[in-house]
C-alpha cells in the first residue's frame, strides 16, 4: 500500500506537469492569435485575386496554358501537411489518416509526394513512399518564400508533364475546436472558387478593363493564383495545429487538476486511517495498563 510520502511524491510530479502543460497552453494561444490574424488576412487577397482569375478565364474562349490541361490521372503529386511535433492531440493523426486513405485509394497509380511537416515526412518515409521534395520547421512561421518554392517545383513539374495531378492534404481552421480536414485538388486548375456567399456569387461579374492582352494576363495570373493557394493552405495548417496544441495542453491541464484532486483525496483517507490506527493503539495500551 503506497504511503503518505509515496502520495506526496506524485502529487508535487503531477503538479511540476500541470505547470508545464499550461505554459505550453499559453505560449500555444499567444502563437495561435498570429497565426489565426495570418490566415485570415489572406482569405481576402486570396478571395480577390480568384475574382480576377474567373473574369479573366471568361474572356479567353480556348485558352492555351499549360496549368489548365487535363490529363489522366497516371502520376499524382500529393502534398501532406502535418505538424512538426506532437502534443496536439489527434491533429497530426487526423491528417495522416486522411492520407493514408487517399493514397490508399490511388495505390495502382504513380504516387510522388511532398511532406510539409516533420511528422507528415517521417510517416511517409517510412511508409516508402517517394519524395519531389522535402519541407519540415516550415509552419511554425509561415514564410512566402517557401510557398513560391513550392508553387514553381509542382507547376514546373507539371508543365513539363511529369505529372498529371497535384492534390494538398490538409487540415483548415475554422474554430479552436472543430479543424476541418480538406483533400484540395490544385492541378489542373479545373474550377476557381469564389465566396462562400450565395448573394454575392450570384451578383454580375465585375467588367475590368486590361491594358495587355486577356491571354498574357492570364499567363501570369495562374501561377500566382497556385502560390496564393499554398501560402493560404500553410497558414491555415499552422494555425490549425496552434489551436490543436492550445486545446490538447487546456485538457492536460484540467487532466492533471483532477488527478491532483484524486491523489490527495487516497492521500487524506491513508493519513486518517493512519492517525485512527494510532489511537486506537494508544487507548488499547492504556486499557491494558489499567
Amino acid at each position: 500500500m503506497p504511503t503518505l510520502l509515496d502520495f506526496r511524491r506524485r502529487i508535487r510530479s503531477v503538479k511540476n506537469t500541470q505547470q508545464i502543460t499550461r505554459a505550453m497552453k499559453f505560449v500555444a494561444a499567444a502563437r495561435l492569435r498570429r497565426a489565426q490574424e495570418a490566415a485570415l488576412a489572406a482569405r481576402p487577397y486570396a478571395k480577390e485575386l480568384a475574382r480576377v482569375l474567373r473574369s479573366t478565364m471568361a474572356r479567353v474562349e480556348s485558352p492555351q496554358q499549360p496549368l489548365l490541361v487535363k490529363r489522366p490521372e497516371e502520376r499524382i503529386l500529393v502534398i501532406v501537411l502535418s505538424g512538426e511535433r506532437g502534443l496536439a492531440g489527434a491533429f497530426n493523426a487526423n491528417i495522416l489518416k486522411r492520407a493514408a486513405e487517399f493514397l490508399r485509394s490511388k495505390r495502382e497509380k504513380k504516387i510522388v509526394t511532398i511532406p510539409m511537416g516533420k511528422k507528415g515526412r517521417d510517416a511517409l518515409r517510412k511508409a516508402g513512399f517517394e519524395f519531389a521534395a522535402e519541407y519540415v520547421n516550415v509552419l511554425a512561421r509561415v514564410d512566402l518564400g517557401i510557398a513560391r518554392e513550392v508553387s514553381d517545383l509542382v507547376t514546373q513539374l507539371y508543365s513539363k508533364e511529369e505529372i498529371d495531378a497535384v492534390y494538398m492534404i490538409f487540415s483548415e481552421f475554422k474554430n479552436v475546436l472543430a479543424p476541418l480536414l480538406m483533400t484540395e485538388k490544385l492541378l489542373p486548375i479545373e474550377k476557381i472558387e469564389g465566396s462562400d456567399e450565395p448573394e454575392e456569387e450570384e451578383a454580375a461579374p465585375i467588367e475590368y478593363i486590361y491594358e495587355q492582352p486577356e491571354a498574357q494576363i492570364l499567363d501570369r495570373l495562374l501561377p500566382r493564383y497556385v502560390e496564393t493557394q499554398i501560402l493560404r493552405i500553410m497558414l491555415e495548417s499552422s494555425a490549425a495545429e496552434h489551436a490543436a496544441r492550445m486545446t490538447a495542453m487546456e485538457a492536460a491541464t484540467k487532466n492533471a487538476g483532477e488527478v491532483i484532486e484524486a491523489l490527495t483525496l487516497h492521500m487524506n483517507k491513508v493519513r486518517q486511517a493512519a492517525i485512527t490506527k494510532e489511537i486506537i493503539e494508544i487507548v488499547s495500551g492504556a486499557a491494558s495498563t489499567s
